[in-house]
């Protein structure tokens, strides 16, 4: 589906650029989708949109085929890059699982807030990005993927993930077509 529109209350939730993550081997460079999400967090906060940045602090317990361990991450593994360049109006989640919604208070802040529809990116496109955009939809909130500001630490994950999983969610666009339709709406 192709990016049609942008609600009045349209918020922007970053998803794990944090120095732990972006630090992994990705299909593409971490730099580029810091740089995008730079992008739209500027666009965002220029027009007093909210700004959700979403970190993890730890790993879900439970096993799993991979062998990755629950718990706590290493010391500075959930530090937002700089480059984000915090601000004290944005909302910063901290989650343990790999959607913000899981208990967190994502959901009572957006509802808060008045949003009824949200932009993604970050972090990995299959994993957090995924995660958060299946929960969003299923709060009964629009959903729009900038694509080329995601990714992943695996091209058939992240693939599969734009191409099958997001169209069913939401729509995608690119970090352009988001800006241009959020100045467009915007005057």
């Amino acid at each position: 589906m192709a990016l049609t529109t942008l609600d009045a209350k349209t918020a922007l939730v970053v998803i794990d650029l944090q120095r732990g993550v972006v630090a992994l081997p990705t299909v593409h460079p971490s730099s580029e989708i810091i740089e995008r999400s730079v992008l739209l967090l500027d666009a965002f906060r220029r027009h007093g949109l909210p700004v959700v940045l979403v970190r993890v602090t730890a790993g879900a317990p439970g096993r799993n085929e991979q062998g990755r361990p629950g718990g706590d991450f290493p010391a500075g593994f959930a530090d937002l890059v700089p480059e984000l360049k915090q601000q004290p109006s944005d909302h910063v989640v901290t989650k343990r699982t790999w959607g913000a919604f899981t208990n967190t208070d994502l959901a009572a802040y957006l509802r808060e807030q008045g949003v009824t529809q949200v932009v993604l990116c970050g972090i990995a496109t299959s994993i957090g990005v995924e995660s958060t955009a299946r929960f969003a939809s299923e709060h009964g909130l629009h959903v729009t993927l900038a694509v080329d500001a995601m990714t992943d630490l695996h091209p058939d994950a992240h693939t599969n993930s734009v191409t099958r999983i997001f169209p069913r969610l939401g729509e995608t666009g690119t970090t352009q077509e988001v800006l241009d339709l959020l100045e467009k709406t915007r005057v």
